[in-house]
């Protein structure tokens, strides 16, 4: 996208559709199946262990952030959505995996996946943290 719009690979612009487009893949994979997603989410998740329904709702937050931010609308829910899911997953990954030092499984990519908690689950809420943050110094 970026070459046919820029003529070169590398820009700012591909790194933000980069990470539009993960968080839409991620959520899309996440929501498959929703229930085993919650299931997993709950075992790590601080939010979803005191309001459940946070743990279905947030493959669909992270879906339309994704989708606004790829789109470059409505800047001013999708930067709040992203900052605030990507802050409280972050928080909480780190707590589970490096204070607790709990081994689970990541929700990160559906309910279904064998990936463990950490580093690629703790990587994708900052990338949603930082892409939130960028977005809201350039357009907010």
């Amino acid at each position: 996208m970026s070459v046919a719009n820029f003529e070169t690979p590398f820009t700012v612009r591909a790194a933000e559709w980069f990470i539009g487009i993960s968080m839409i893949v991620l959520a899309f994979l996440k929501l498959q199946d929703v229930e085993s997603f919650s299931a997993m989410f709950l075992n790590y998740d601080l939010l979803s262990r005191r309001w459940v329904p946070y743990a279905s709702l947030y493959p669909v937050l992270e879906a339309i952030a994704g989708v606004l931010m790829l789109s470059d609308r409505l800047h001013w829910l999708s930067v709040p959505i992203a900052l605030f899911i990507g802050t409280e997953g972050a928080i909480s990954v780190f707590k589970a995996v490096y204070v607790d030092k709990r081994e689970l499984k990541c929700a990160c990519v559906g309910g279904s996946s064998n990936v463990p908690l950490g580093f690629v689950s703790l990587t994708e809420n900052l990338f949603m943290v930082g892409m939130a943050i960028w977005m809201a110094r350039m357009w907010l």
